[in-house]
């Protein structure tokens, strides 16, 4: 709970059970095979050309102007300015959808009076509904690729609340 002690009402590693609890508040999640293994070099043509079927399914339910693919390193010379933005809770105006090709990150949905932290692995697939109050953990020393899919030809664009919610919460690390 939002208000409450850290204490977790559900702890599951089970997709199915995950996938449950998320619909249940109207949050889409999947596993699909990420079957392609990223050399170090890959930039992002290359990435998505070898996600082109995936990211090909994704568009057809929705209307996506643009596609991009986010890949964090540890030795990323964002990466410090890039965990900060994304910790602060923040909604969007479209969907949010990400399909995690390689590594991890933690989606951290305020959704009412719960907070819902989510290890989101290599080949999860999530739809976060627009206006939903989130942030999102990639860890000290990042290691993750996304996809990602946009209404807006714009990309990641984001309004922060101002609540310091996240600070109260475990972090990927």
């Amino acid at each position: 709970m939002d208000q409450s002690s850290p204490t977790p009402l559900l702890v599951s590693e089970t997709p199915v059970e995950i996938q449950t609890e998320l619909a249940r508040r109207g949050i889409g999640f999947e596993q699909w095979p990420a079957v392609e293994e990223l050399p170090s070099e890959a930039d992002q043509a290359w990435i998505l050309k070898a996600y082109a079927n995936d990211i090909a399914r994704v568009k057809s339910d929705g209307d996506y102007a643009t596609v991009d693919a986010i890949r964090m390193t540890p030795d990323h010379p964002e990466r410090g300015a890039l965990r900060s933005k994304f910790l602060a809770e923040h909604i969007h105006a479209e969907d949010e959808v990400r399909f995690f090709v390689e590594g991890r990150g933690l989606f951290c949905l305020h959704i009412g009076a719960e907070v819902l932290l989510t290890l989101c692995e290599r080949g999860d697939l999530i739809r976060v509904p627009a206006g939903t109050k989130h942030w999102f953990d990639m860890g000290s020393e990042p290691a993750f690729c996304a996809v990602r899919w946009f209404n807006n030809t714009v990309g990641w664009v984001a309004t922060f609340t101002g609540n310091k919610i996240s600070e109260r919460f475990p972090k990927l690390d």
